[in-house]
C-alpha cells in the first residue's frame, strides 16, 4: 500500500500543511503566509509568528485532508530546525501529538533538508549526485550532495545570507517588507551600467560566502547620490540592480568553481532566493556555458512549504526511521549531521533533558 505522509511547516513566517503519497506525488498543499502581520514591524516577530501559527496549523490541516479526499495517513512529519523555536514547537507540537492519536509514525524533518530535496519532487529529478545551492533569508551553503542524508558542505556565508542581505539593503532603499521581492522589483527599472559593487570573496580560493559588506556599499552609494540631488527614484532603481547583480554574480562564480573542485556536472538550486528570476537566468547561462545542467524546484516550492517536509519525511520514514514521543526542535542544526534514512540522526540520538518537549 503506497504511504502517505502530512507534512508540517512552521519553522518561521509561513505555515505550510501537505500530504505526499508514494507513487502518486502531492496530494495537497496549502501554505499561509504571515507578511501582512510582520509587515508594520519590518521584520519578523518570533512571539507573533508563534501565536498566528497555533491559529493557523490546524485549520489548513482541516483543508488539506479535505482537498486530498483522505481520512487518514500513513505518517507525520514536521519540521524540527533549524528555525525559531517557538514556531518550531507549535508544528512539532501538533505534528507529535496527532501521531500518537492515530497512532502512526513520526519524523522530525530538517528545514534545510526539505529546501534541498524539493526539486526531486519535479519531473525530471536531478539524479545523484549533485552540488546544491542552498540559498534564503537564513542560509547562504553550498552542498556536495551524493544521496539522501549524505550531505558534505563545501561552503557557506561568514555573515549575512544572501537573503537576508536582500532584506536589509532593501530596508535601506526603503522598500516595504518583505524586501527581496521588492528590491528584485525595483532593480528591473535600474540602469545595469550606472554602478558596479563588489564581488565580494571572488578574488580568493574557497567557496565561502560574505554579503554584509554589500549593505553597507548600498548605503554609502545612496548617501553620496543623495548629496549631489540625483533623482531619488531612479537613484534606489540604479542601486538595486548593481546590489542584485552583485549578489548574483557571486552565487554564479561560487557554483562554477564548486562544480570544478568536485568534478560535478549537475547543480541543484533551492530556498527562497532561488526564485529570483535573474539568478536562474543567469545560473543557467553560466552553467551551461561549462556544459552543466541546472534544476529548481517551482516557484511555489522555493519558499518554506509544507511539500517539502512531506516529502523529506516520506524518504526517512519509508525506510523505517521514527521517533519516540519526546520530540527536540533545534533552533540550530547543522545539514551535515544528518545521516541516510534508517541511520541514526542527530534529531532522534542527541536528546537531552533541557531540550526535550
Amino acid at each position: 500500500m503506497a504511504m502517505r505522509v502530512l507534512g508540517i511547516e512552521t519553522s518561521c513566517d509561513e505555515t505550510g500543511v501537505a500530504i505526499y503519497e508514494e507513487g502518486y506525488g502531492l496530494r495537497a498543499q496549502a501554505v499561509y503566509s504571515q507578511t501582512v502581520i510582520h509587515a508594520a514591524y519590518g521584520g519578523v516577530v518570533p512571539e507573533l509568528a508563534s501565536r498566528d501559527h497555533i491559529r493557523k496549523t490546524l485549520p489548513l490541516i482541516r483543508q488539506v485532508l479535505a482537498e486530498s479526499g483522505l481520512a487518514s495517513v500513513d505518517g507525520i512529519a514536521y519540521t524540527a530546525g533549524p528555525g525559531l523555536i517557538g514556531a518550531l514547537l507549535v508544528g512539532a507540537g501538533i505534528g507529535r501529538a496527532l501521531a500518537w492519536a492515530w497512532q502512526v509514525p513520526a519524523i522530525g524533518v530538517h528545514h534545510m533538508e526539505g529546501h534541498l530535496l524539493a526539486p526531486l519532487l519535479e519531473d525530471p529529478p536531478p539524479p545523484f549526485p549533485f552540488v546544491a545551492l542552498l540559498v534564503s533569508g537564513g542560509h547562504t551553503q553550498l552542498v556536495d550532495v551524493l544521496g539522501i542524508g549524505r550531505y558534505r558542505i563545501l561552503g557557506e556565508s561568514l555573515d549575512d545570507a544572501a537573503g537576508e542581505s536582500f532584506d536589509k539593503t532593501a530596508k535601506i532603499l526603503g522598500l516595504p517588507y518583505p524586501g527581496g521581492p521588492a528590491l528584485a522589483q525595483l532593480a528591473q527599472r535600474g540602469d545595469p551600467g550606472r554602478y558596479r559593487f563588489p564581488r565580494p570573496m571572488t578574488d580568493r580560493p574557497g567557496l565561502e560566502f560574505s554579503f554584509s559588506g554589500l549593505k553597507t556599499f548600498a548605503l554609502k552609494t545612496l548617501q553620496a547620490g543623495l548629496a549631489v540631488n540625483q533623482d531619488p527614484d531612479q537613484l534606489r532603481a540604479d542601486i538595486a540592480r548593481a546590489f542584485e547583480e552583485a549578489v548574483v554574480e557571486t552565487l554564479v562564480i561560487k557554483c562554477r568553481r564548486a562544480l570544478r573542485l568536485t568534478g560535478r556536472q549537475r547543480l541543484v538550486l533551492a530556498g527562497g532566493v532561488s526564485a529570483n528570476e535573474r539568478l536562474r537566468q543567469r545560473m543557467d547561462e553560466a552553467i551551461a556555458e561549462i556544459g552543466g545542467q541546472t534544476y529548481y524546484p517551482r516557484p511555489s516550492l522555493c519558499t518554506d512549504n509544507g511539500a517539502m517536509i512531506a516529502f523529506a519525511g516520506y524518504q526517512r520514514l519509508r525506510a523505517g526511521q521514527h521517533e519516540p514521543l519526546a520530540f527536540a526542535p533545534r533552533a540550530r542544526w547543522p545539514l551535515d549531521e544528518l545521516s541516510p534514512p534508517g541511520e541514526s540522526t542527530a534529531t532522534s540520538s542527541a536528546l537531552v533533558p533541557s531540550q526535550v518537549f
